[in-house]
């Protein structure tokens, strides 16, 4: 595994921070499959995305699992920046630098992502036809879920208190004062509204997985941009690459992983439910995360 640190390519002077998973007996003068990883909102690289890319590797591709930009130990101000545009496009500027690896073969080069990480992968595979195969676990369309709830029981009109606040927090934001936050999970777990999101509090806040990079909130500001985003946004005409989702069977939410199935294009589109598990436990959970290779790594062996 190697730290590396690239140019984001989208103009936005940042440089993107990843680590590069390698597979066993690597030769620099071979040309491997690739896969980008990436991470859920509020995540790092050294989190669940990087527990996959690590995995991956063992399994015969090159993976690398990335901070996004304004994120991580990636640059970009304001800090925790949580811009859906701009995260989509990150996954391509990745690619941009994985076109430049000389053991990267660039017509063999797939996508895969955790909760909003993989929200973001199918967008980024809709705009960019580089990207060969999609895997998703656990996938959250971050626009639904902030607008509908995590349950979807909450209509479009009513999260437009939420665009109300994304609006003030840009004017409090310009006026100098000190940047406003949103929690991206609960930041006590009092605060949490059931045991899913308990248990993600607890991912984030504990030793279960808590990293130095990974703060737990959001710029609030970030809300007029995801409220009104679609991660699915003309996939029924535009995502026709091959599509794998892994979603547990008690998963809150397997409903956006549902309606992907339904309006993907593709006519290579499966689903992968694992029994007991929850939209947490295929973070780290280790007999899930097995089961979710189990399937991914031979979807991405065939379609890549």
């Amino acid at each position: 595994m190697n730290k590396v640190t690239f140019p984001n390519t989208n103009g936005l002077d940042i440089t993107l921070a990843g680590l590069i998973n390698f597979p066993e007996n690597f030769d620099e003068n071979g040309a491997y499959p690739a896969i980008v990883v990436s991470h859920p909102g509020g995540g790092v690289k050294e989190q669940t995305a990087g527990t996959y890319a690590k995995k991956l590797a063992e399994h015969g591709f090159v993976a690398i699992a990335y901070d996004a930009s304004y994120q991580g130990e990636s640059t970009g101000q304001p800090r925790q920046l949580e811009n859906p545009h701009v995260r989509t496009e990150d996954i391509s500027a990745v690619i941009d630098y994985l076109t430049t690896l000389n053991y990267v073969d660039n017509e063999r080069i797939g996508a895969m992502g955790i909760c909003a990480g993989a929200g973001y992968t199918a967008n980024a595979a809709i705009n960019d036809r580089r990207i060969k195969a999609v895997g998703t676990v656990s996938m959250v369309n971050i626009g639904q879920m902030f607008r509908n709830g995590w349950d979807n029981n909450v209509k479009d009109s009513d999260a437009i208190p939420y665009i109300e606040a994304g609006s003030g927090a840009r004017t409090s934001d310009a006026s100098g004062a000190e940047i406003a936050t949103m929690p991206m999970a609960p930041l006590n777990e009092e605060d949490a509204p059931n045991e899913e999101l308990r248990q993600a509090w607890e991912y984030y806040h504990t030793d279960r997985a808590a990293y130095c990079t990974a703060p737990g909130f959001a710029t609030a500001r970030s809300l007029n941009q995801i409220i009104t985003y679609d991660a699915f946004f003309k996939s029924e005409a535009f995502l026709t690459q091959p599509l794998l989702m892994v979603v547990g069977s008690d998963a809150g939410s397997k409903w956006m992983s549902d309606d992907l199935m339904e309006r993907a294009a593709s006519s290579d589109k499966q689903m992968h439910i694992v029994n007991g598990a929850n939209h947490m436990s295929l973070y780290d959970g280790e007999s899930d995360i097995a089961e979710a290779l189990s399937v991914l790594t031979p979807f991405f062996a065939r379609t890549l």
